[in-house]
């Protein structure tokens, strides 16, 4: 082979490799598709939004505003169902918030729980339930993966709005730990808690607690609220004295409250377009400020849009 030949060659093959590296950037960000975060959500069709179920849709009231939480039957029914009886026999009002530990959770429930005498009793619900810390994988289940790994499973991403990791060999999928994920404490025993005492994730996502604890649903919208909560100055962040506690005033679903009083909130669902391009903005963000595009995301820093409807 002449030297114009192999240079003829050599530049084939390089201009092959730029080729299939484009290829593969483009997999990721599609030409044409450099659009900030702003300009993703304002593409965003009405179809590509959903209303919330109105019986898994929880409102917590506190004397500075509401939390709402929302539900996640496809993975935990059991505990779904449990918590919408606790609160439709009305056993988490008047309770207490009696833990708010730093970066890391605020948890509630009965302050006298340990006290058979004085404890809130439970009248239809179940005081302990099996734990649902994963389920079985179901590719019917909408999932949108993130495509940069996770470091605690082999695939994590999103679906209806939670996020999920799952293992393909071991055929399970589950709820991850993140910012405002809802969870069922318990003690030792894996099936010793059932949502009589809830807590909420207020910091880091604390993700070596999954598949440990049973997760349930999360906070849609008042996460202020608990986050600037006082911190406890007790062991693991429990309040010292009852006085320090924080009442809770009621927790009730949203099909059993007057139209006039519920929420007008809807989200972005996760098996969209829209969506799949947020994750690309994320990523790679484009606004003038940053100089250099991360070109990475995992489930701390990818957020799921929520609007209201009125």
């Amino acid at each position: 082979m002449t030297l114009t030949k192999k240079k003829l060659v050599l530049a084939f093959m390089i201009l092959l490799a730029a080729s299939a590296a484009m290829i593969a950037r483009d997999a990721v960000a599609p030409a044409g598709k450099t659009m900030t975060i702003a300009e993703v959500m304002a593409a965003a069709g009405p179809e590509e939004w959903r209303p919330l179920d109105p019986e898994n849709t929880l409102y917590l009231e506190l004397a500075n505003g509401r939390v709402v939480i929302e539900l996640a039957p496809a993975f935990a029914p059991l505990h779904a169902a449990n918590v919408r009886a606790l609160a439709r026999e009305k056993y988490y009002d008047g309770l207490a918030i009696l833990r708010v530990q730093d970066n890391y959770v605020v948890q509630w429930g009965d302050p006298e729980e340990e006290n058979p005498a004085k404890a809130r009793k439970i009248l239809k619900a179940r005081a302990t339930l099996p734990a649902e810390f994963d389920r079985p994988l179901d590719d019917k289940i909408p999932f949108t993966p993130l495509p940069d790994g996770d470091v605690f499973a082999p695939e994590v991403g999103f679906s209806a709005g939670f996020p999920v990791a799952r293992d393909r060999k071991q055929g399970r999928m589950w709820l991850a730990h993140g910012y405002g994920m809802v969870g069922a404490a318990r003690g030792n025993a894996s099936d010793s808690g059932g949502g009589a005492q809830l807590y909420v994730v207020i910091g880091q996502a604390p993700r070596h607690l999954d598949r440990n604890i049973t997760l349930l649903g999360r906070v849609l919208q008042g996460m202020e609220l608990l986050a600037s909560l006082p911190r406890g100055g007790g062991a693991m962040g429990f309040y010292d004295t009852p006085e320090q506690m924080i009442p809770r005033r009621s927790v009730r679903v949203d099909a059993d409250v007057p139209p006039a009083g519920r929420a007008e909130l809807e989200v972005l669902r996760t098996d969209s377009e829209t969506f799949r391009r947020l994750i690309e903005a994320r990523r790679n963000r484009r606004e003038e400020w940053f100089l250099q595009p991360a070109g990475r995301i995992d489930l701390g820093i990818m957020t799921v849009p929520l609007r209201d409807r009125k």
